[in-house]
């Protein structure tokens, strides 16, 4: 079965999100680099990650999946459309986004 994983922000200005983060959910970041930030709340990850104002696309839930490519493949044969091919993240994860037929984002992610 598949479970939830995290959520990642994309932001415009790094340091400006994780003080705002930090001083919400009351805690100091686990990973602090130019690349992401990432808080562990009560077991659930959450990132921020930069990105320039035209390519962000707001929060995105990931759902962990065993086998990224089969999963890729069954969300678009149930009509999902690809935006980010899978791509490794470091450490062996490897990500990859998906659309809904609203437009939604839906993140997948596999953890080695």
């Amino acid at each position: 079965m598949n479970t939830f994983d995290n959520v990642v922000y994309t932001v415009g200005d790094l340091n400006a999100a994780k003080s705002i983060h930090c001083a919400l959910l009351g805690a100091e970041p686990h990973t602090d680099e130019p690349y992401y930030v990432g808080f562990n709340i009560n077991g659930i990850e959450i990132g921020l990650a930069p990105q320039a104002q035209d390519s962000r696309i707001g929060p995105v839930a990931y759902i962990r999946v065993e086998n990224l490519a089969a999963a890729l493949d069954d969300a678009q044969k149930a009509g999902a459309t690809l935006v980010d091919k899978p791509r490794d993240v470091g450490g062996g994860t490897r990500i990859a986004t998906v659309s809904d037929s609203d437009g939604t984002i839906l993140g997948l992610i596999q953890r080695a």
